[in-house]
């Protein structure tokens, strides 16, 4: 069975919402990040980077959630579109992974986290964050899914942060981007995302962000 490591943020619910739509059989393993779980000696030796998610299967770690998704769907063989689409899925997946998620992760940390309000870094991160999502709303135009005309990991990959739009981008959201606000109102409505969003209905994380959620996220900005 697959060992999920889990914390209730976009990466790992992207893993969630996949393994869900596989109706793959998973042991769910918290590792709550606001209390510094992701840095013991024992959670490195499965990501050597501290950060979640990760999976083991049948012994084989995989760490960070879009290696996780190409993993899952290689070994199911399903959710990876067809072979005629493979470099337009690598492509997609990679402006997912390296622009989106992080453009949007940055601009929410400098908005809502970040012990002081700087205003360049601001101003970057969340005019990066709205210019990936104009890239990714002109091309679904027309489009149901973001590659080809099936649902892929590319679409769960998105998913994952665009859930989170109004808190990367502000009240308004999606607002301005009806070519994707269409496209995730479908992808939403998807049974397993449902199943995804209550697989830790039954855990408890911690939520506040005091001292020990601070020094456990942003070890840098603490010299004792």
């Amino acid at each position: 069975m697959i060992k999920f490591y889990f914390h209730p943020t976009p990466n790992p619910m992207k893993v969630a919402l996949c393994l869900e739509e596989l109706a793959l059989p998973y042991e769910l393993i918290p590792v709550d990040t606001l209390k510094g779980q992701q840095h013991t000696a024992e959670y490195r030796v499965i990501n050597p980077n501290g950060k979640a998610p990760s999976i083991v299967d049948n012994g084989k770690r995989v760490f960070d959630s879009n290696a996780i998704l190409m993993y899952l769907s290689e070994r199911t063989g399903a959710l990876a579109g067809k072979t005629e689409d493979r470099s337009e899925m690598l492509s997609w997946l990679m402006f997912l992974a390296t622009g989106l998620a992080p453009f949007s992760g940055q601009s929410v940390h400098f908005r809502h986290a970040a012990p002081e309000q700087v205003p360049y870094a601001i101003n970057r991160y969340l005019f990066e964050a709205k210019r990936h999502y104009q890239v990714l709303e002109i091309h679904m135009e027309g489009r149901e899914y973001i590659v080809g005309d099936e649902f892929s990991i590319a679409d769960i990959s998105a998913w994952g942060w665009i859930d989170k739009a109004a808190v990367v981008l502000g009240e308004e959201g999606l607002a301005s981007y009806p070519n994707i606000k269409r496209w995730f109102e479908n992808i939403n409505a998807r049974p397993a995302v449902e199943r995804a969003r209550n697989i830790a209905k039954d855990l408890v994380f911690k939520s506040d962000f005091d001292d020990e959620a601070a020094r456990a996220l942003y070890p840098q900005n603490f010299t004792e």
